[in-house]
Protein backbone atom coordinates (compact mmCIF):
# COMPACT_ATOMS: atom_id res chain seq x y z
CA UNK A 1 0.00 0.00 0.00
CA UNK A 2 1.53 3.52 -0.75
CA UNK A 3 1.94 6.04 1.53
CA UNK A 4 -0.77 8.48 -0.11
CA UNK A 5 -3.28 5.56 -0.11
CA UNK A 6 -2.58 4.83 3.64
CA UNK A 7 -2.79 8.44 4.36
CA UNK A 8 -6.26 8.66 2.94
CA UNK A 9 -7.31 5.73 4.92
CA UNK A 10 -6.07 7.43 8.19
CA UNK A 11 -7.93 10.69 7.25
CA UNK A 12 -11.57 9.05 6.57
CA UNK A 13 -10.34 6.85 9.66
CA UNK A 14 -10.15 10.47 11.23
CA UNK A 15 -13.51 11.55 10.18
CA UNK A 16 -15.19 8.62 10.93
CA UNK A 17 -14.49 8.85 14.28
CA UNK A 18 -14.82 12.11 14.88
CA UNK A 19 -16.79 13.01 18.34
CA UNK A 20 -20.33 14.13 17.76
CA UNK A 21 -21.79 16.79 19.51
CA UNK A 22 -22.79 15.62 22.74
CA UNK A 23 -24.53 16.56 25.87
CA UNK A 24 -24.36 15.89 29.59
CA UNK A 25 -26.97 13.98 31.52
CA UNK A 26 -27.93 16.58 33.54
CA UNK A 27 -28.60 18.54 30.47
CA UNK A 28 -30.95 16.13 29.02
CA UNK A 29 -33.03 15.09 31.59
CA UNK A 30 -34.36 15.46 35.20
CA UNK A 31 -34.09 13.28 37.85
CA UNK A 32 -37.54 12.17 39.15
CA UNK A 33 -38.57 13.00 42.52
CA UNK A 34 -36.01 16.12 42.52
CA UNK A 35 -38.16 19.17 41.36
CA UNK A 36 -39.32 22.80 42.35
CA UNK A 37 -42.50 23.27 44.16
CA UNK A 38 -44.63 26.64 43.79
CA UNK A 39 -45.15 29.18 47.05
CA UNK A 40 -47.92 31.76 46.91
CA UNK A 41 -49.45 33.98 49.49
CA UNK A 42 -51.91 36.85 49.69
CA UNK A 43 -50.66 40.04 51.85
CA UNK A 44 -50.35 44.18 51.76
CA UNK A 45 -47.94 46.50 50.52
CA UNK A 46 -47.32 49.88 52.54
CA UNK A 47 -45.58 53.47 51.89
CA UNK A 48 -46.53 53.82 48.62
CA UNK A 49 -46.93 57.60 47.26
CA UNK A 50 -50.54 57.84 46.94
CA UNK A 51 -49.89 54.84 44.02
CA UNK A 52 -52.06 52.12 46.15
CA UNK A 53 -55.54 50.45 44.99
CA UNK A 54 -59.22 51.11 46.13
CA UNK A 55 -60.45 47.56 45.94
CA UNK A 56 -62.94 47.00 49.08
CA UNK A 57 -61.10 43.74 50.01
CA UNK A 58 -57.89 45.89 50.50
CA UNK A 59 -59.85 47.77 53.32
CA UNK A 60 -61.29 44.86 54.39
CA UNK A 61 -57.20 43.41 54.88
CA UNK A 62 -56.33 46.16 56.42
CA UNK A 63 -59.21 46.22 59.32
CA UNK A 64 -58.07 42.60 59.76
CA UNK A 65 -54.52 43.72 60.30
CA UNK A 66 -55.23 46.32 62.49
CA UNK A 67 -57.29 43.82 64.70
CA UNK A 68 -54.02 41.76 64.95
CA UNK A 69 -52.31 45.05 66.27
CA UNK A 70 -55.12 45.43 68.92
CA UNK A 71 -56.45 48.98 67.23
CA UNK A 72 -60.07 48.30 66.29
CA UNK A 73 -61.57 50.44 63.35
CA UNK A 74 -65.51 51.15 63.58
CA UNK A 75 -67.85 49.84 61.01
CA UNK A 76 -68.71 53.06 59.30
CA UNK A 77 -65.10 54.35 59.10
CA UNK A 78 -63.33 54.25 56.07
CA UNK A 79 -59.98 54.52 56.17
CA UNK A 80 -59.26 55.89 52.50
CA UNK A 81 -56.50 54.15 51.90
CA UNK A 82 -54.25 55.40 49.18
CA UNK A 83 -50.67 54.08 50.02
CA UNK A 84 -51.54 50.30 50.70
CA UNK A 85 -52.07 47.73 48.22
CA UNK A 86 -53.07 44.33 47.91
CA UNK A 87 -50.79 42.00 46.66
CA UNK A 88 -49.72 38.16 45.57
CA UNK A 89 -46.42 36.88 46.82
CA UNK A 90 -45.28 33.65 44.82
CA UNK A 91 -41.95 32.50 45.40
CA UNK A 92 -40.21 28.79 43.61
CA UNK A 93 -39.12 26.29 46.79
CA UNK A 94 -36.17 24.70 44.94
CA UNK A 95 -35.44 20.92 46.06
CA UNK A 96 -33.29 19.98 49.39
CA UNK A 97 -33.80 23.65 50.40
CA UNK A 98 -33.52 23.90 54.26
CA UNK A 99 -35.36 25.74 57.37
CA UNK A 100 -33.22 29.33 57.25
CA UNK A 101 -32.22 29.49 53.63
CA UNK A 102 -33.56 32.73 51.70
CA UNK A 103 -35.19 32.61 48.62
CA UNK A 104 -36.30 35.19 45.76
CA UNK A 105 -40.06 36.15 45.77
CA UNK A 106 -42.42 38.18 43.13
CA UNK A 107 -45.06 40.69 44.33
CA UNK A 108 -47.81 41.66 42.04
CA UNK A 109 -50.73 43.87 42.71
CA UNK A 110 -54.46 42.30 42.21
CA UNK A 111 -56.51 45.10 42.71
CA UNK A 112 -56.11 48.91 40.85
CA UNK A 113 -52.74 50.22 42.22
CA UNK A 114 -50.90 52.40 39.74
CA UNK A 115 -46.93 51.49 41.62
CA UNK A 116 -45.36 49.50 43.54
CA UNK A 117 -42.50 51.56 43.45
CA UNK A 118 -41.14 52.70 47.30
CA UNK A 119 -43.58 50.34 49.07
CA UNK A 120 -42.82 47.69 52.03
CA UNK A 121 -44.39 44.20 51.99
CA UNK A 122 -45.42 43.53 55.46
CA UNK A 123 -44.41 39.86 57.11
CA UNK A 124 -46.62 37.27 54.20
CA UNK A 125 -47.13 33.67 55.04
CA UNK A 126 -46.27 31.27 51.87
CA UNK A 127 -48.22 28.42 51.13
CA UNK A 128 -47.50 25.13 48.98
CA UNK A 129 -50.29 23.43 47.08
CA UNK A 130 -51.04 20.99 50.32
CA UNK A 131 -52.23 24.28 52.77
CA UNK A 132 -49.39 24.69 55.01
CA UNK A 133 -46.73 27.35 55.31
CA UNK A 134 -43.43 26.75 54.10
CA UNK A 135 -41.98 29.79 53.90
CA UNK A 136 -42.60 33.73 55.46
CA UNK A 137 -41.93 37.01 53.34
CA UNK A 138 -40.97 40.56 54.33
CA UNK A 139 -38.90 43.52 52.58
CA UNK A 140 -38.61 46.11 50.67
CA UNK A 141 -39.60 45.82 46.83
CA UNK A 142 -37.56 46.22 43.86
CA UNK A 143 -39.70 47.52 40.92
CA UNK A 144 -38.25 48.11 37.53
CA UNK A 145 -41.08 50.20 36.11
CA UNK A 146 -42.69 53.23 36.55
CA UNK A 147 -45.36 55.37 35.82
CA UNK A 148 -46.81 59.35 35.36
CA UNK A 149 -49.99 61.31 35.48
CA UNK A 150 -50.98 64.88 34.57
CA UNK A 151 -53.85 66.60 35.88
CA UNK A 152 -56.02 66.24 32.57
CA UNK A 153 -56.02 62.57 32.77
CA UNK A 154 -52.48 61.84 30.30
CA UNK A 155 -50.50 59.52 31.73
CA UNK A 156 -47.24 57.29 30.83
CA UNK A 157 -46.18 53.94 31.95
CA UNK A 158 -42.37 52.48 31.93
CA UNK A 159 -42.25 48.69 31.72
CA UNK A 160 -44.68 47.18 34.83
CA UNK A 161 -44.18 49.24 37.89
CA UNK A 162 -47.51 47.08 39.58
CA UNK A 163 -45.35 43.73 39.89
CA UNK A 164 -41.72 43.91 41.44
CA UNK A 165 -39.15 41.76 43.12
CA UNK A 166 -37.99 41.15 46.63
CA UNK A 167 -34.33 39.37 46.38
CA UNK A 168 -33.94 37.09 49.18
CA UNK A 169 -37.54 38.16 50.59
CA UNK A 170 -38.49 34.94 52.27
CA UNK A 171 -37.11 32.63 54.61
CA UNK A 172 -37.72 28.90 54.39
CA UNK A 173 -39.49 27.71 57.87
CA UNK A 174 -40.23 23.84 56.57
CA UNK A 175 -38.70 21.56 54.20
CA UNK A 176 -40.14 19.32 51.48
CA UNK A 177 -39.17 15.78 52.22
CA UNK A 178 -37.66 14.18 48.92
CA UNK A 179 -37.40 10.51 48.12
CA UNK A 180 -34.27 10.99 46.51
CA UNK A 181 -32.47 8.19 48.96
CA UNK A 182 -35.81 5.68 48.51
CA UNK A 183 -34.83 2.67 46.70
CA UNK A 184 -32.14 1.22 45.13
CA UNK A 185 -32.40 2.70 41.94
CA UNK A 186 -32.16 6.24 40.38
CA UNK A 187 -34.77 7.41 37.66
CA UNK A 188 -33.72 10.27 34.89
CA UNK A 189 -36.77 11.21 32.80
CA UNK A 190 -35.61 12.79 29.12
CA UNK A 191 -36.89 16.06 28.61
CA UNK A 192 -37.51 15.61 25.22
CA UNK A 193 -39.15 12.30 25.07
CA UNK A 194 -37.34 9.87 22.23
CA UNK A 195 -36.22 5.93 21.88
CA UNK A 196 -33.04 6.82 20.33
CA UNK A 197 -31.63 8.93 23.00
CA UNK A 198 -32.81 6.66 25.88
CA UNK A 199 -31.07 3.64 24.07
CA UNK A 200 -27.95 6.05 24.00
CA UNK A 201 -28.49 6.81 27.46
CA UNK A 202 -28.46 3.29 28.61
CA UNK A 203 -25.45 2.38 26.44
CA UNK A 204 -23.58 5.50 27.59
CA UNK A 205 -23.93 4.62 31.08
CA UNK A 206 -23.39 0.94 30.75
CA UNK A 207 -20.09 1.93 28.81
CA UNK A 208 -19.40 4.03 31.56
CA UNK A 209 -20.03 2.24 34.98
CA UNK A 210 -20.14 -1.35 33.86
CA UNK A 211 -22.94 -3.74 32.03
CA UNK A 212 -26.70 -3.99 32.80
CA UNK A 213 -26.54 -0.77 35.35
CA UNK A 214 -29.08 1.47 33.45
CA UNK A 215 -32.10 0.42 31.86
CA UNK A 216 -34.65 1.81 29.78
CA UNK A 217 -38.27 2.25 30.97
CA UNK A 218 -39.94 3.52 27.64
CA UNK A 219 -38.90 6.73 25.59
CA UNK A 220 -38.75 9.08 28.65
CA UNK A 221 -37.42 7.26 31.68
CA UNK A 222 -34.00 5.41 31.89
CA UNK A 223 -33.06 3.70 35.72
CA UNK A 224 -29.96 3.48 37.00
CA UNK A 225 -28.92 0.96 39.87
CA UNK A 226 -27.43 3.52 42.83
CA UNK A 227 -25.79 2.56 46.31
CA UNK A 228 -28.38 3.47 49.10
CA UNK A 229 -25.92 5.45 51.42
CA UNK A 230 -26.74 9.20 50.70
CA UNK A 231 -23.09 10.33 50.85
CA UNK A 232 -22.32 7.74 48.40
CA UNK A 233 -25.15 8.24 46.03
CA UNK A 234 -24.16 11.83 46.03
CA UNK A 235 -21.06 11.30 44.67
CA UNK A 236 -22.33 8.62 42.05
CA UNK A 237 -24.81 10.99 41.13
CA UNK A 238 -21.85 13.34 40.44
CA UNK A 239 -20.64 11.18 38.09
CA UNK A 240 -23.93 9.99 36.34
CA UNK A 241 -24.68 13.32 35.48
CA UNK A 242 -21.71 14.10 34.21
CA UNK A 243 -21.94 11.75 31.08
CA UNK A 244 -22.11 12.47 28.05
CA UNK A 245 -24.82 11.91 24.99
CA UNK A 246 -25.57 12.35 21.68
CA UNK A 247 -29.02 12.88 21.83
CA UNK A 248 -31.36 11.89 18.30
CA UNK A 249 -32.31 14.35 16.04
CA UNK A 250 -35.86 15.61 16.30
CA UNK A 251 -38.68 14.69 14.23
CA UNK A 252 -38.73 17.27 11.01
CA UNK A 253 -41.24 19.97 12.22
CA UNK A 254 -41.97 22.99 10.64
CA UNK A 255 -43.73 25.63 13.38
CA UNK A 256 -45.68 28.74 12.34
CA UNK A 257 -46.42 31.38 14.24
CA UNK A 258 -49.51 33.01 12.78
CA UNK A 259 -49.47 36.13 15.37
CA UNK A 260 -46.42 36.90 14.79
CA UNK A 261 -45.34 35.44 11.62
CA UNK A 262 -42.67 33.72 12.53
CA UNK A 263 -42.06 30.36 10.55
CA UNK A 264 -39.34 27.89 12.00
CA UNK A 265 -38.58 24.94 9.15
CA UNK A 266 -36.30 21.93 11.21
CA UNK A 267 -33.24 20.88 10.21
CA UNK A 268 -34.65 16.99 8.61
CA UNK A 269 -37.23 18.92 6.69
CA UNK A 270 -37.88 17.90 2.92
CA UNK A 271 -40.23 18.51 0.19
CA UNK A 272 -41.42 16.16 -2.40
CA UNK A 273 -41.22 17.04 -5.97
CA UNK A 274 -44.00 19.70 -6.12
CA UNK A 275 -44.73 23.05 -8.43
CA UNK A 276 -45.99 26.29 -6.92
CA UNK A 277 -47.69 29.37 -7.66
CA UNK A 278 -48.59 32.18 -5.58
CA UNK A 279 -50.13 35.54 -6.19
CA UNK A 280 -51.35 38.38 -3.80
CA UNK A 281 -54.76 40.02 -4.52
CA UNK A 282 -55.74 42.95 -3.46
CA UNK A 283 -58.83 44.54 -2.87
CA UNK A 284 -58.85 48.08 -2.27
CA UNK A 285 -62.36 49.89 -0.74
CA UNK A 286 -62.20 54.08 -0.43
CA UNK A 287 -64.92 55.92 0.47
CA UNK A 288 -65.71 59.52 -1.31
CA UNK A 289 -68.84 60.81 0.87
CA UNK A 290 -69.87 64.40 -0.94
CA UNK A 291 -71.71 66.84 0.42
CA UNK A 292 -74.97 68.27 -1.28
CA UNK A 293 -76.99 70.90 -0.97
CA UNK A 294 -80.78 71.97 -2.23
CA UNK A 295 -80.59 75.26 -4.39
CA UNK A 296 -80.83 78.67 -2.15
CA UNK A 297 -84.32 79.47 -1.24
CA UNK A 298 -85.65 75.70 -2.29
CA UNK A 299 -87.15 73.09 0.32
CA UNK A 300 -84.69 70.51 1.20
CA UNK A 301 -82.06 69.16 3.32
CA UNK A 302 -78.65 68.85 3.04
CA UNK A 303 -77.60 65.48 2.85
CA UNK A 304 -74.34 63.60 2.48
CA UNK A 305 -73.94 61.28 -0.71
CA UNK A 306 -71.88 58.11 -0.49
CA UNK A 307 -69.38 57.40 -3.46
CA UNK A 308 -67.40 54.35 -3.06
CA UNK A 309 -64.49 53.14 -5.68
CA UNK A 310 -63.69 49.39 -5.46
CA UNK A 311 -60.36 48.40 -7.18
CA UNK A 312 -58.95 45.32 -7.67
CA UNK A 313 -54.98 44.77 -8.01
CA UNK A 314 -53.40 41.37 -8.86
CA UNK A 315 -50.04 40.73 -8.72
CA UNK A 316 -48.42 38.73 -11.62
CA UNK A 317 -47.78 35.21 -9.88
CA UNK A 318 -44.40 33.45 -9.71
CA UNK A 319 -44.04 29.65 -10.02
CA UNK A 320 -41.01 27.56 -8.43
CA UNK A 321 -40.49 24.30 -8.01
CA UNK A 322 -39.35 21.62 -5.55
CA UNK A 323 -37.06 18.41 -6.87
CA UNK A 324 -36.93 15.17 -5.08
CA UNK A 325 -35.60 15.07 -1.35
CA UNK A 326 -35.16 18.95 -0.85
CA UNK A 327 -33.35 19.85 1.98
CA UNK A 328 -33.85 23.55 4.37
CA UNK A 329 -30.89 25.22 1.94
CA UNK A 330 -32.66 24.82 -1.03
CA UNK A 331 -36.36 25.80 0.29
CA UNK A 332 -35.04 28.97 1.99
CA UNK A 333 -33.28 29.54 -1.38
CA UNK A 334 -36.35 29.05 -3.81
CA UNK A 335 -38.71 31.26 -1.07
CA UNK A 336 -36.17 34.24 -0.94
CA UNK A 337 -36.21 33.93 -4.93
CA UNK A 338 -39.77 34.56 -5.15
CA UNK A 339 -39.69 37.60 -2.63
CA UNK A 340 -43.09 35.70 -0.38
CA UNK A 341 -43.74 37.85 2.36
CA UNK A 342 -43.98 35.27 5.80
CA UNK A 343 -47.59 35.06 5.31
CA UNK A 344 -47.20 34.22 1.77
CA UNK A 345 -44.65 31.57 3.15
CA UNK A 346 -47.10 30.10 5.53
CA UNK A 347 -50.24 29.75 2.70
CA UNK A 348 -47.44 27.23 0.71
CA UNK A 349 -46.07 25.62 3.41
CA UNK A 350 -50.07 24.38 4.13
CA UNK A 351 -50.83 23.97 0.63
CA UNK A 352 -47.76 21.40 0.22
CA UNK A 353 -48.45 19.94 3.70
CA UNK A 354 -52.54 19.21 1.99
CA UNK A 355 -50.76 18.19 -1.38
CA UNK A 356 -49.15 15.53 0.17
CA UNK A 357 -45.68 16.91 -0.41
CA UNK A 358 -44.17 18.40 2.69
CA UNK A 359 -42.43 15.59 4.51
CA UNK A 360 -43.05 16.93 8.26
CA UNK A 361 -44.86 18.02 10.51
CA UNK A 362 -46.82 21.23 10.28
CA UNK A 363 -47.12 22.93 13.86
CA UNK A 364 -49.67 26.19 14.39
CA UNK A 365 -49.42 28.12 17.12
Amino acid sequence: MSMRRFLAWVFALAVIAAPVMADRLKDLSRIKGVRNNQLVGYGLVVGLDGTGDKAPFTNQTFRNMMNQFGITLSEGVNPKLTNVAAVTVSATLPPFAKAGQEIDITVSSIGNADSLRGGTLLMTSLKGADGQIYAMAQGSLVVGGFGAQGQDGSRITVNIPSVGRIPNGATIEREVLSPFTEGDTITFHLLRPDFTTARRVVEAVNDRLGPDMAYAHDATSVSVRAPRDPSQRVSFLSILENIEVAPAQDAAKVVINSRTGTIVVGQNVKVSPAAVTHGNLTVTIQENPAVVQPNPFAGGDTALEPDTQIAITEEPARMFRFGPAVTLNEIVQAVNQVGAAPGDVMAVLEALKQAGALRAELIVI
